[in-house]
């Protein structure tokens, strides 16, 4: 089974690329996904958030926004935050996988916002990094709810600049020249990896 590493910078496309996986018939984990799932009512993650930060409690879950002001420019909060996220997310990715040896999927796509931050690039085959200019990224972002230019400036921040993932990625994707060219860019990227598949590029455009 082939591993693909799927990654972007805030506001680059990467949740775009992520459901035209899907729609090429790759299965996809989404790491996002997985910590909302960790911390909403009932999440393995609510009792030890709720430890290290009380004040993040709403019902039986966890606020996000709440979380998110206690731990947002404050280094040593987030990394009390990831120690404890970090493996409950790298848990449920080895039983996404270890579940599709079981079904023999041929490739999947390992959607991590943070893949080279955190170390995961080295569990792929192969990484897609997506991109787009920072002018697009930027409109894109400030489009969001609840942000501003000083949170974006914030978050990226955190990340590693956008250059240096395109330099290190096998598969560099632009997402600024429509949906349909990501698209044809992405399948050919799934034909490489599993010449078997075919190029899948003209499908469902």
């Amino acid at each position: 089974m082939k591993i693909l590493g799927l990654t972007g910078g805030i506001g680059m496309g990467k949740s775009t690329a992520a459901a035209i996986f899907r729609e090429l018939g790759v299965p996809v984990y989404d790491a996002d996904r997985a910590v909302h799932a960790l911390l909403a009512p009932g999440g393995a993650a609510v009792k030890a958030v709720v430890r290290a930060f009380p004040t993040a409690k709403s019902g039986k879950g966890i606020s996000r926004p709440k979380l998110g002001k206690l731990v947002f420019g404050k280094p040593k909060q987030l990394k009390r935050l990831e120690a404890i996220l970090h493996p409950l997310v790298r848990r449920e990715e080895k039983i996404f996988l270890r579940r599709m040896r079981g079904r023999r999927v041929r490739r999947v796509v390992l959607d991590i916002p943070l893949l080279y931050e955190t170390g995961g690039a080295r569990r792929c085959d192969a990484v897609v990094v997506v991109w787009a200019p920072a002018a697009v990224q930027r409109a894109r972002v400030l489009r969001r709810p609840g942000m501003d230019e000083k949170r974006f400036r914030a978050i990226r921040a955190q990340q590693l600049p956008d250059r240096v993932k395109r330099a290190r990625a096998d598969f560099a994707v632009p997402s600024g020249l429509g949906r349909a060219a990501t698209r044809r860019a992405l399948a050919r990227v799934v034909a490489t990896i599993d010449p078997a598949c075919g190029d899948e590029s003209d499908a469902s455009d």
